[in-house]
């Protein structure tokens, strides 16, 4: 009874918030750095973004492996915001335009996912 009610409430959602997962969503967060051209700021030293990536991909893994990622916003939270050996936020620049915290850049790129999907 219980699997007949979730399939019938499934139907009920617009498909594209069934496409997005948090492992999409976070992928393309990746996929929005790589091809960024920013820079990245990890505990006082400038990064581009393919080291930023990779970076981040290893703190993934570990997030997943202790199974802390319950969402793309707890993974934005405990992986791509501040060093957990410092506690300093991470910074993102882009061109000329002035440094911005690591968090607020990607929760705008989420943003910007979720949007072009039809989710909100």
């Amino acid at each position: 009874m219980k699997i007949k009610a979730l399939l019938v409430a499934s139907a009920l959602l617009p498909l594209s918030a069934l496409a997005q997962t948090p492992t999409s969503e976070i992928g393309q967060l990746f996929k929005a750095l790589e091809t960024s051209g920013c820079e990245f700021n990890r505990n006082g030293s400038w990064y581009n973004a393919q080291q930023a990536s990779e970076h981040l991909h290893r703190k993934y893994d570990y997030l997943l492996k202790k199974g802390l990622v319950k969402s793309t916003e707890s993974f934005i939270d405990l992986g791509a915001s501040k060093s957990s050996m410092s506690g300093k936020a991470y910074l993102v620049r882009c061109g000329k335009a002035p440094a911005v915290e690591s968090r607020s850049w990607f929760l705008a790129k989420l943003g910007q996912i979720r949007q072009a999907s039809g989710r909100r």
